[in-house]
């Protein structure tokens, strides 16, 4: 019967103080995004970056942590164990970053947030408890707004922070990648598809639509128009409106197909309202960015507030901060 390979001893002792433990953040991140690519990206790193710290890792520990290979992803033995301890260790970076604040002057103030509708993140929710136990003095002001009036109230100087849909970089505003949703093709319960045994992709070609008024060529959910366009569906726009329980409703009523994000139509799917329609697969990612003018002297709060944020968006994996 063949042996395992043998594990190759580091070329050093492994003394915690030797450890760089960005590499395990690094391997952690490899992990939870499945693949060197999409772990690049949520750190906003290179690829080759990722990968030669997952090299380094390797070389350090003395073995293999990943089979990566023909579309195969999987974590070894050794892999096993050095991601537990990753996960620990990050865990317990984030109980000392508590405690080396507890000490820290208590800031106060109102802190403004505009934001899109549906920001659905149990991460966030978790985030946002954890900094009003920091900074119990600090109060929120929170308006629910379109993505476009919130980029145009930011690039004003509003004196406010955006969560918001941000397709393009806009010159005069900084952004941080917060979530991606993931659009699907859907009817109601009321439209003569959610009754049919099997729909395919071509019984979609001629059926009339429900969008988001944001879905033109150019705004925040045109990559939603750029599908339509690409599969030829030759169905007439019936209904618009920038508010997604708007879009929502008439989807049920059976007035036209929409794109809704998967995470928001789950209970609509389970409870009978909604169906999903072809293909299986996600038609767009759009993503979501917390977003700030770059040259607005910001209050107290709000550095705190976006410190606070940077320091969640390194220790949550993107594909973690969903609902």
């Amino acid at each position: 019967m063949p042996q395992p390979p043998a594990r190759t001893p580091p070329s050093l002792p492994l003394a915690p103080e030797r450890m760089d433990w960005n590499l395990l953040r690094t391997f952690m991140f490899v992990v939870q995004e499945r693949g060197v690519g999409r772990a690049a990206q949520a750190m906003h790193l290179s690829q080759p970056a990722v990968s030669q710290a997952l090299k380094r890792l390797e070389e350090a520990v003395g073995g293999l942590l990943l089979h990566r290979r023909n579309g195969e992803f999987r974590l070894t033995g050794l892999g096993d164990e050095i991601y537990a301890i990753a996960r620990d260790m990050y865990g317990t970076m984030a109980r000392i970053e508590n405690a080396a604040t507890q000490d820290r002057a208590e800031i106060a103030g109102t802190l403004r947030l505009l934001v899109m509708s549906k920001v659905q993140s149990p991460a966030y929710d978790d985030f946002l408890a954890q900094f009003h136990r920091r900074y119990p003095k600090i109060e929120f002001h929170v308006d629910v707004l379109p993505s476009a009036a919130i980029l145009d109230a930011l690039a004003k100087r509003v004196p406010a922070l955006g969560i918001c849909l941000c397709r393009k970089p806009v010159e005069a505003l900084e952004r941080r990648l917060f979530l991606r949703h993931h659009y699907a093709v859907v009817c109601g319960r009321h439209h003569p598809l959610f009754t049919k045994p099997r729909v395919s992709l071509e019984d979609l070609m001629d059926q009339n639509f429900v969008c988001f008024a944001s879905d033109q060529i150019g705004d925040t959910l045109s990559p939603l128009t750029i599908f339509r366009d690409q599969q030829g569906f030759t169905g007439r726009i019936v209904g618009t409106s920038p508010n997604i329980e708007e879009i929502r409703r008439m989807v049920v009523a059976g007035i036209g197909l929409s794109f809704l994000p998967e995470h928001l139509i789950r209970q609509d799917v389970m409870s009978g309202d909604l169906r999903r329609l072809p293909p299986a697969e996600s038609v767009a990612e759009i993503d979501v960015f917390l977003t700030w003018h770059k040259q607005r002297k910001l209050t107290t709060v709000e550095v705190a507030y976006l410190s606070a944020f940077d320091r969640f968006l390194n220790r949550t994996a993107l594909d973690s901060r969903a609902g």
